[in-house]
């Protein structure tokens, strides 16, 4: 059982750098579309609302395959661990996009007002006053899409990346063991959320804080 559970355990560093990668890429993405839609430049508002309208509207599963069997077998050479973190740092951007514009119209109207009153810059007004209220409503919202792509990762096997969902179906075929295989690696899933969870209770502390200062 020992080589079984080593076996399984070799996606576990392709599932994390596949989530961790998406998010980092969905986040920076997604703050920029967040801005373009609340631009007074109504084509940017419309790019950005197209955007995200038309990602979130195709299943994770379909942009995998566009990316990776479509543009990956006529157009571009990519392998299939960046197709994935392309598929999903786009559907990434698009939901995070729509987690910050949550959190941004939960701000007060007054804190734009009192930072327009001290005559802050845009960039200082949004980076002290405005963005750590954001973020700490949006934060959440961000940790629960975080598990939920951590999970949405498994995805990925269907295009052949060996992360934790694809190592535990190659390993049940050979043993013919599935229930004990996909039990280790739903706990796996479980033990790897754990720390997402800490994470935002922590960052809501530090923010809470910040804010309160």
């Amino acid at each position: 059982m020992l080589a079984d559970f080593s076996y399984i355990i070799r996606g576990l560093p392709w599932t994390v750098a596949l989530t961790v990668s998406a998010l980092a890429v969905g986040t920076i993405l997604g703050l920029i579309l967040m801005l373009m839609r609340r631009s007074k430049f109504w084509p940017l508002r419309l790019l950005a609302t197209a955007y995200i309208n038309l990602v979130r509207g195709i299943p994770p599963l379909v942009w995998l395959f566009v990316i990776f069997f479509g543009l990956g077998t006529g157009y571009i050479t990519i392998n299939p661990f960046m197709a994935a973190l392309t598929g999903f740092g786009m559907i990434a951007g698009a939901n995070m996009a729509e987690i910050f514009r949550g959190g941004m119209m939960a701000v007060h109207h007054g804190q734009f007002e009192a930072a327009e009153a001290l005559n802050l810059s845009r960039y200082h007004a949004f980076k002290d006053v405005v963005a750590p209220q954001m973020l700490r409503v949006s934060l959440p919202s961000a940790a629960s899409y975080a598990i939920g792509l951590l999970k949405d990762s498994a995805i990925a096997s269907a295009i052949g990346v060996t992360e934790l969902a694809y190592q535990g179906s190659q390993l049940s075929q050979m043993t013919f063991r599935g229930l004990e295989v996909f039990a280790v690696v739903a706990l796996l899933y479980i033990l790897l959320s754990l720390p997402v969870a800490w994470l935002s209770r922590t960052a809501d502390i530090y923010l809470r804080a910040k804010v309160a200062r």
